[in-house]
């Protein structure tokens, strides 16, 4: 179990689209639970379809991962762009009492595609985890690590943000957190379109 929990919690550790999300609405302190458990519990699936053997699936429809490159990349890009567009706007400090207009629903969707829509999804949780979990005996233990160090991460980013709340009462804070979001988004995009 500790061998899945240190190297699942190594795989989701950098920023990437899904973690800046999660980030900035729990900076927010809008909708974190609903949130957190739609990554962990995603990571969860996709781990044990890996330790299942689906990462050997995978890999046989390369047409599954490259429509997800594709789509997510153009994904990545809009956001980004609102996120540069967000940074560029004046305003934008956390309020105590403001929530913005984005539902529950709109949130939760986001979170879902910036989850299922990343290619690097299947091919670090289902192909490499499902993978190295097969070294292991029973696979099954390694693969309980993995999902464990996922809800551990979600709940502490989640969460944890409200330790940074205080700084992000300044419109400057936002519109530096709303730029890096951006640079991270169009990051990732480019390195899913450039391979």
């Amino acid at each position: 179990m500790g061998a899945g929990f240190f190297l699942g919690f190594s795989l989701i550790l950098a920023i990437g689209a899904q973690n800046a999300f999660v980030l900035r609405q729990g900076l927010k302190g809008e909708y974190v639970l609903p949130l957190v458990l739609t990554c962990a519990i995603s990571d969860a699936l996709l781990i044990a379809a890996g330790v299942a053997g689906f990462g050997a699936l995978v890999l046989a429809f390369p047409l599954v991962v490259s429509l997800a490159k594709w789509g997510g990349a153009a994904f990545l890009i809009v956001y980004g762009f609102l996120s540069f567009r967000s940074a560029l706007r004046e305003g934008g400090a956390l309020e105590a009492q403001g929530k913005t207009a984005t539902g529950l629903w709109a949130a939760v969707s986001t979170c879902l595609l910036l989850t299922w829509a990343n290619p690097h999804v299947y091919l670090d949780t289902v192909v490499l985890l499902g993978g190295i979990s097969a070294q292991y005996s029973p696979s099954w233990g390694f693969g309980i690590g993995a999902v464990v160090s996922s809800f551990v991460f979600f709940f502490s980013l989640g969460y944890g943000a409200s330790l940074l709340r205080p700084m992000f009462t300044s419109p400057r804070a936002w519109r530096v957190l709303d730029a890096l979001v951006g640079v991270v988004m169009w990051g990732i995009a480019a390195k899913l379109i450039l391979g």
